[in-house]
């Protein structure tokens, strides 16, 4: 028998024989994602960087890309990427490239797919669920006041450091507050 790698192979769908060393966080996702068809992780910002949110377990329960967003606060992000996983959940395809004007009022955000370099880095949590990246996983961004994104040039020079750049190989990143762990 030759394992599937499409197969879902998080927490619910395989026994990895350590459900019973699952802490209070693990079993919140699991929950969560039973009750909800996914869980947002939320990181706030603290003196390290700006926080982030992510979900996990859109691909467990539809077949769909996990999305994370960066730099606002974790509340905000937390209606962001609710938003989508709602759009993903009815049946839309949510791909890298696509542009969306209904998450954030009165702007778009743009979807970018994440190198799968960064999973470590940023989606502790997602991993223990899946056991291995999350695949895909999509990155939301967000614009500044005159609708530009942070990796264009005309974007302001705050804006530009406001969110990571996950769609490149962790090595070609712009060195700054996303890299310095790296």
């Amino acid at each position: 028998m030759t394992d599937d790698p499409f197969r879902c192979r998080c927490v619910l769908c395989h026994d990895y024989g350590d459900r019973n060393e699952a802490d209070r966080m693990d079993l919140t996702v699991i929950e969560n994602v039973q009750q909800h068809g996914w869980h947002v992780a939320m990181v706030p910002e603290d003196e390290i960087g700006p926080g982030f949110a992510y979900t996990i377990g859109l691909s467990h329960t539809h077949g769909a890309p996990e999305l994370a967003t960066f730099g606002l606060d974790v509340h905000v992000m937390h209606r962001m990427v609710n938003a989508l996983g709602e759009k993903s959940a009815a049946g839309a395809v949510l791909a890298d490239g696509q542009r969306h004007a209904d998450v954030v009022v009165g702007r778009q955000v743009a979807l970018r797919q994440v190198d799968l370099r960064w999973c470590r880095t940023f989606f502790g949590q997602a991993m223990g669920f899946y056991r291995r990246p999350p695949l895909p996983l999509l990155q939301v961004a967000w614009p500044d006041v005159d609708g530009r994104f942070h990796w264009e040039e005309q974007a302001e020079q705050r804006h530009r450091g406001s969110q990571p750049q996950l769609w490149l190989p962790p090595n070609e990143h712009p060195a700054g507050i996303w890299t310095t762990e790296l």
